[in-house]
């Protein structure tokens, strides 16, 4: 991984417009309807076992990821679902049908993070 040059940390960051993020929002909300309408439910959210394992298929890639990530950071089956649908979120947030390592990755850094002592 190259270094990151010390200018690009402290640069200034113009932020995306507020009416840019609710397009990106609106557009993902309505990629969940589309999906899940049929089912009689709304978001990703609201998505059992069946739904996203249908909805929610990882690539190779993907599955090697969740795979090292349940056995390092100890994921309950709670918390592989959980991480799962928040992924397809992403995914959607970025107009993307599949989810990519890429979006599982910021899904898993969400996760609370425990200092055992």
């Amino acid at each position: 991984v190259p270094k990151v040059k010390t200018e690009s940390l402290i640069g200034t960051h113009t932020s995306e417009a507020s009416a840019k993020v609710r397009e990106r929002v609106q557009a993902a909300r309505d990629r969940q309807l589309d999906r899940l309408r049929q089912n009689k439910i709304f978001t990703n959210s609201e998505m059992g076992s069946r739904l996203i394992e249908k909805h929610c298929a990882l690539d190779e890639a993907g599955t090697d990821l969740i795979r090292r990530a349940i056995n390092s950071k100890h994921l309950s089956a709670r918390a592989y679902t959980r991480t799962l649908k928040i992924a397809r979120t992403i995914a959607d947030l970025e107009g993307q049908n599949q989810i990519t390592p890429v979006h599982l990755s910021e899904a898993l850094n969400y996760r609370p993070q425990f200092i055992h002592t």
